[in-house]
């Protein structure tokens, strides 16, 4: 997707961005576009780099099968152990580090020169990982208190004066079973949408104020935005790798609340 097309001069960002036209199969279940084909790249690369230092691995590692130690460990010490529990979080570290580095692969694809846009930029996915997250969460709580006495502690916090319950349950139903998923989905959608929105905005001006303008005066604004942009590229990129965090610590929070005695 150009920033600029040739002879438009230049392009200002919308929303049309994360809606592009199909490449393959239109109008069918099967419709592939460009946000759809830079997702299957981002599968496809991490599970190529992940089957290889797999399968290199070594006693004393070398500086690839080092990267995925120290990110695979971050993940199960720093988030789950810390989070959970060492007792606990056992049987949650496949999940989240799953979770973990696929939002890392599809964040990052925003700053991938070809690529361009990151595959959680769009709602459906951000969706479907929120809804994982969902099903996960109360399968824990579910497994761990039962049926009622999960919706017990969740909706009716021990402590409180009855009186309270009839304002209070009703939040934590919409906190606990509506705004838990539907944050996740949409804090991720929105951060990614709007660092796009900016790299757009910063490399289409540069393009237009050095080349399209033809006018010399225009040149140093033209290396202003260039050097914006390519700021606002490194911050993406730290970006990318908070929302992962944020989302995996978030999940990890969720758990830790559904299986422990009182939450």
């Amino acid at each position: 997707m150009p920033l600029a097309a040739e002879g438009e001069g230049f392009h200002q960002p919308s929303i049309a961005e994360f809606f592009p036209s199909a490449i393959w199969f239109e109008g069918t279940i099967f419709e592939i576009n460009r946000i759809q084909l830079v997702r299957f790249v981002a599968v496809a690369v991490l599970l190529i780099l992940m089957v290889v230092a797999a399968r290199r691995a070594r006693l004393v590692p070398r500086r690839g099968q080092n990267i995925a130690e120290i990110l695979l460990d971050f993940v199960r010490i720093n988030v789950a152990e810390d989070i959970i529990g060492k007792e606990k979080a056992g049987k949650y570290v496949a999940f989240l580090t799953t979770v973990f580095f696929a939002i890392l692969a599809f964040n990052i694809t925003g700053v991938i020169p070809g690529l361009n846009i990151a595959g959680t930029s769009l709602i459906g996915l951000p969706i479907m990982l929120a809804l994982w997250v969902y099903v996960m969460y109360l399968g824990a709580g579910f497994k761990a208190h039962g049926f009622g006495g999960f919706l017990k502690a969740s909706l009716f916090p021990p402590g409180v004066p009855k009186v309270l319950y009839v304002l209070l349950t009703p939040v934590e139903f919409l906190q606990v079973f509506i705004m838990r998923p539907a944050t996740l989905a949409i804090r991720l959608m929105a951060n990614m949408v709007a660092g796009h929105l900016m790299l757009v905005l910063c490399f289409a001006a540069t393009q237009f104020l050095l080349i399209d303008s033809g006018s010399g005066a225009l040149m140093p604004f033209g290396a202003l935005t260039f050097v914006g942009g390519v700021a606002i590229t490194l911050f993406e990129v730290f970006v990318a790798a908070l929302q992962a965090y944020i989302f995996v610590v978030l999940t990890a929070v969720y758990l830790s609340q559904s299986i422990e005695d009182e939450h």
